[in-house]
């Protein structure tokens, strides 16, 4: 049945939006809830599976959702996601994020998470995930966080908190709450200094190393 179905299907074999990027076997696509409702509502319905705490399923009309396929010869297969509002008042550039466990531990939810920063650098805001994290979520997050402010401050140890975040789109605050926990923020005159030294540095030699698993090549987005 699966077969013949294969053989006589027209739909594309791809998510129902727009191809915003592209490299190797790696895609990105861009859903509009308010257009592909239907679509949307099942793919958060699927999530409710892995989620615990995500409660959006029905009104999707004012979310966008970026879906990441890995493609072969059978066609696009959908390894994860992430949902954003189209307008946030605290600017969240991540309302759901997910990658399905069949795809886990491969690289890609921090390549969901470089995405979406990627992508708030082009609107040229500031975001931040909305909160609560998942248990998952929060250990993702950090782990993208201390790589990306690390290799910041190994180039230029003077850069302040306001400077970093205009670079990387992070929040300030969740900033600040890394550079507390790599014990990287001293209080001078009841204001927050960032402090670097090439000790500290050779600390987290192993994470200034790092490289991404899944690079992204923001030259390839293609975003209006």
């Amino acid at each position: 049945t699966y077969i013949n179905h294969r053989n006589t299907c027209n739909h594309p074999r791809h998510p129902p939006g727009t191809e915003i990027y592209r490299d190797k076997q790696f895609s990105m696509f861009e859903v509009d809830g308010s257009k592909e409702t239907l679509y949307c509502q099942c793919l958060c319905l699927l999530s409710k599976l892995f989620i615990d705490h995500k409660t959006l399923y029905y009104d999707v009309d004012s979310f966008l959702f970026y879906i990441l396929c890995i493609y072969d010869s059978c066609g696009y297969h959908i390894a994860g996601y992430f949902s954003k509002e189209k307008i946030s008042a605290e600017n969240h550039n991540v309302a759901c994020i997910l990658t399905f466990p069949q795809y886990q531990r491969q690289g890609l939810g921090k390549f969901l998470i470089s995405m979406s920063y990627e992508l708030s650098k082009i609107e040229q805001k500031v975001g931040s995930p909305e909160k609560p994290l998942s248990d998952l979520g929060k250990i993702s997050y950090r782990s993208y966080w201390t790589r990306v402010l690390l290799q910041l401050l190994n180039k230029n140890p003077n850069l302040s908190i306001e400077e970093l975040s205009y670079h990387t789109s992070i929040k300030k605050e969740d900033i600040i709450s890394t550079l507390q926990r790599l014990d990287l923020v001293t209080y001078m005159k009841g204001k927050q200094e960032i402090t670097v030294t090439s000790k500290i540095l050779q600390k987290y030699s192993q994470i200034l190393n790092k490289r991404s698993r899944i690079p992204i090549y923001p030259e390839k987005i293609i975003f209006v």
